[in-house]
């Protein structure tokens, strides 16, 4: 992810800890911290809930009722207020600065596109959207880096309307993140769910069948939802489309099969559910950004 050039113009760089560069709007606030020195125990608190993003670098992250991660460039994390961050900068120098993005989203604005959600697209099962009150830890989809790209070009901005601009980013953004985590929610928790939730038990169906054909028909037959009514369903509540989620997982099995160099690709791909190599190549290049042969000889030549 790349800070826009005014950033790097107007910044001023005082400490080699945590140095911060702070843009204050009405809804939201966004600080890029930079660290050129290793070190060791570094505390950080905000008193809203934060999106922390990393740009640059490496942290070792140490949070309450979590082991320690490495939070890498392309991941995510949403921290609750007042959560206290205790963080390690492990390979962080002057040739080669960590820098993480921290947007803290106002309690108002998050509980505005909360109600919103919970009046026009209602969860199915009577359960209420909300934020997650813990660490929720994840990899930046496609759509989620772009609006993080475009919000950190539009705090940097001097635009008389950037309030507004803004706003309409950070509802895009909250409601991304509580789909993708309600997603989460379900792939880890299908078995226990499944007795009580229909997408639950969908989930669960679509994850011991993934080399079988499935069809959104014989999906919302088993969800006992017309067509129509459980793809909608499907999208509002995980925030992607039956298929796209079948495709998304059958990439992950595929990724994992990959790694051993003594299985075949057409082996891979038709265990993984896909049916030719080419439709298997294009959503996998798509996802990963390589293809599968290009894959596997990274993987097998940094093991």
């Amino acid at each position: 992810m790349r800070l826009p050039d005014k950033f790097f113009k107007e910044r001023k760089l005082e400490y080699l800890v945590e140095n911060q560069t702070s843009y204050t709007l009405n809804n939201a606030s966004m600080h890029v911290f930079e660290t050129h020195v290793q070190a060791e125990k570094v505390l950080l608190q905000f008193d809203q809930p934060v999106l922390a993003s990393m740009l640059i670098g490496k942290k070792r992250m140490h949070l309450r009722d979590k082991p320690s991660f490495d939070f890498l460039p392309g991941e995510s994390l949403i921290l609750p207020s007042n959560e206290v961050m205790c963080i390690d900068f492990p390979e962080a120098d002057q040739g080669n600065p960590t820098r993480c993005l921290a947007m803290a989203i106002s309690d108002e604005k998050i509980n505005n596109v909360i109600n919103l959600m919970n009046d026009i697209m209602p969860k199915h099962d009577g359960t209420e959207w909300a934020l997650m009150d813990y660490n929720y830890h994840f990899t930046n989809d496609a759509s989620i880096y772009g609006i993080i790209q475009r919000l950190l070009y539009l705090f940097t901005e001097n635009h008389p309307s950037k309030d507004f601009f803004v706003d309409n980013m950070l509802q895009e953004l909250i409601i991304r993140i509580l789909q993708g985590n309600s997603r989460e929610n379900y792939i880890q928790n299908a078995s226990k769910l499944s007795a009580n939730n229909r997408l639950a038990y969908v989930i669960e169906y679509i994850g011991k069948h993934l080399h079988e054909p499935l069809s959104v028909s014989e999906l919302s037959q088993r969800a006992c939802m017309s067509e129509s009514h459980f793809h909608k369903t499907f999208k509002e509540e995980l925030g992607v489309t039956p298929i796209d989620y079948i495709n998304s997982e059958r990439i992950k099995m595929a990724i994992d099969l990959l790694k051993d160099p003594n299985r075949k690709i057409k082996e891979i791909y038709l265990e993984c559910g896909f049916e030719n190599r080419s439709y298997f190549n294009r959503l996998f290049k798509r996802k990963i950004h390589v293809s599968p042969g290009e894959y596997r000889s990274k993987f097998v030549k940094n093991t």
